[in-house]
């Protein structure tokens, strides 16, 4: 699903979350965003909210907490991404409001996925490198943060792992669990909440993350 273009990844208007829900979402989440600005996020949150949809599935990027994934990572280990994401955000808002008439958080659903797919086409102007370029990345990053451990800020209370139907991380395995045919039953534990992974080393390495991208 989160390999499709932009035309399928998006479902129907009717299953998709309300402009309303979107701007609610981003005003309680607010405090939490580390490195992107207002204006940043509110656009970051749009598009992948449109990228990953909630829908008959299940939960979405905006559950997962994608944008703060990526907000996060981006002020450590994809820090040399932030120069990327200041200049094309901007673009996206600029070629929101010339080819639809207003900013991307505000267009229709429909709207919104025909500037995705102008830009995963490449036939948005005004990006760096071009619109292609930064689509592939922002759907890298949004993957990432749909599917990563909840540690690193995405997957939000599992969703990710539970729309895949990964148990979560296991130090064991049965011969039970092992067998064919048995959907395995969800343990909802991140690698860090065990003794054998250090909460206090991943900080460190985040914080060497922000150093060298700086």
């Amino acid at each position: 699903m989160a390999a499709a273009p932009a035309g399928t990844l998006a479902s129907a208007a009717a299953t998709a979350p309300s402009m309303q829900d979107a701007v609610i979402s981003s005003q309680q989440t607010r405090k939490t965003f580390e490195t992107l600005s207002a204006s940043e996020s509110d656009t970051l949150e749009a598009i992948v909210a449109r990228m990953i949809p909630t829908d008959a599935n299940g939960p979405g990027a905006a559950e997962a907490g994608v944008a703060h994934y990526i907000d996060r990572a981006l002020g450590g280990a994809l820090a040399s991404s932030r120069p990327a994401y200041s200049a094309n955000l901007a673009a996206v808002e600029a070629y929101s409001r010339a080819s639809k008439g207003g900013p991307f958080l505000r267009l229709t659903p429909a709207d919104q996925d025909a500037v995705l797919s102008d830009m995963e086409g490449n036939a948005a102007p005004g990006f760096m490198p071009n619109s292609a370029a930064f689509f592939d990345l922002l759907r890298n990053h949004t993957i990432q943060g749909m599917f990563c451990d909840p540690y690193y800020g995405g997957n939000a209370n599992f969703v990710g792992w539970d729309l895949l139907g990964y148990p979560g991380v296991r130090t064991i395995v049965t011969a039970d669990q092992q067998r064919m045919g048995i959907a395995p039953i969800p343990n909802h534990k991140s690698a860090y909440d065990y003794d054998m992974f250090s909460k206090a080393s991943a900080k460190v390495t985040l914080r060497r993350d922000r150093s060298d991208g700086d």
